[in-house]
């Protein structure tokens, strides 16, 4: 069996092939850059596949625009397999690179993403809003079933994460807060930082991030898969509205569970500060205890558990749409399960910041 090979003829323009091509076959081809084959010249091809036949081709024929060889001296079968694989080979030579988007095209691209995302979720609010007046007319339809299995989902399951991370965050604030402190003799000072920080701003904000990455990515994943698997369908086969049985329990649970987790993050926090000034400033828990009872105000507990319902509502409605949004493949239940966190933590950070402007021109 001879092995394939190839040379260019100057004089001809000519592509002169010989043995036998097949797809390991690419080796033998010369460096025809910047030379015009205008005829292929088979006289001395042995055997020849659709592999061997597209190498040919391509080689002689790199562009879509240039003209089509003279296949010389080919045995009738390689002939017929030769103008079998043109057509195909021309389709596929020269495929136009994609155009590269400038800065301009990025940032409209962009903002259509996002203005598509605004009046999506808009629209999703208000189908929300006519099915929940609906179920008011008919108490009967509520899944009270469903909402205490979100519940236990939502709320029970997020403890040890919450408390054991606010703990640590508690750890860690009381820590940088005291080696500032105790330079300046200010140590009982740091339980005021520590009590503002933790309850105004880290536990309601960490405990909404902990929520859309272990609650939100879980509830869309959860109806995207139903939509792929046509679950949902057969719902609304069945006289049922997906918006009552799947959404509704979601955002209730969501909405109930938040404050909680809150709270529970300000006890845990509160708690690994208290550890840390104890051991770092000698500050006892007694006096930890007296502190706070001085200086610890209503309103700051309530500013921080306030934020959670507000949180819970945008990060439920964003993963209960986005799992509705998933199509018919499971590429789509991992693309929106990230788009449901990315968003979720967007609309986090920029509420608190709504927050933050607005409770300083109130004066809270």
């Amino acid at each position: 069996m001879t092995a394939a090979r190839a040379q260019y003829d100057d004089t001809q323009g000519a592509l002169v092939a010989s043995g036998v091509w097949r797809a390991d076959s690419i080796g033998a081809l010369p460096d025809l850059a910047g030379k015009a084959v205008h005829v292929i010249d088979g006289a001395g091809v042995t055997e020849l596949d659709t592999n061997g036949a597209w190498l040919l081709l391509a080689a002689a024929r790199p562009r879509a625009s240039d003209p089509m060889p003279e296949l010389r001296s080919f045995q009738p079968r390689h002939l017929a397999m030769l103008q079998l694989v043109a057509p195909h080979c021309a389709v596929t030579a020269d495929k136009p690179k994609p155009p590269r988007e400038g800065m301009l095209e990025l940032a409209g691209r962009g903002t259509l993403v996002v203005w598509g995302h605004f009046f999506g979720l808009v629209n999703f609010i208000g189908h929300l809003f006519l099915e929940l007046v609906v179920l008011m007319a008919y108490p009967g339809r509520w899944r009270w079933r469903e909402l205490g299995a979100q519940i236990s989902a939502v709320f029970v399951g997020a403890i040890p994460i919450v408390a054991g991370m606010l703990f640590l965050l508690g750890v860690v604030f009381a820590y940088l807060l005291g080696s500032q402190a105790q330079q300046y003799g200010a140590s009982i000072f740091v339980v005021d930082g520590l009590l503002l920080a933790i309850l105004r701003e880290v536990s309601p904000v960490i405990v909404a991030v902990l929520v859309a990455g272990r609650t939100g990515a879980a509830i869309t994943a959860q109806i995207g898969t139903m939509k792929v698997t046509e679950e949902i369908d057969a719902i609304t086969t069945l006289g049922l509205s997906p918006l009552a049985v799947l959404v509704i329990p979601r955002v209730i649970a969501l909405l109930l569970a938040m404050p909680l987790l809150v709270f529970i993050g300000d006890i845990a926090g509160v708690l690994g500060g208290m550890a840390v000034t104890k051991e770092q400033l000698d500050i006892s828990f007694h006096m930890f205890t007296d502190r706070m009872v001085d200086v610890l105000d209503l309103k700051t507990l309530l500013v921080g558990v306030c934020k959670a319902p507000v949180f819970a509502i945008f990060i439920a409605l964003i993963a209960c749409r986005m799992g509705l949004s998933v199509t018919r493949d499971s590429r789509s239940v991992g693309a929106n399960t990230t788009s449901t966190v990315v968003q979720s933590l967007v609309a986090i950070i920029i509420l608190n910041a709504i927050f933050a402007v607005m409770f300083v021109r109130l004066g809270i």
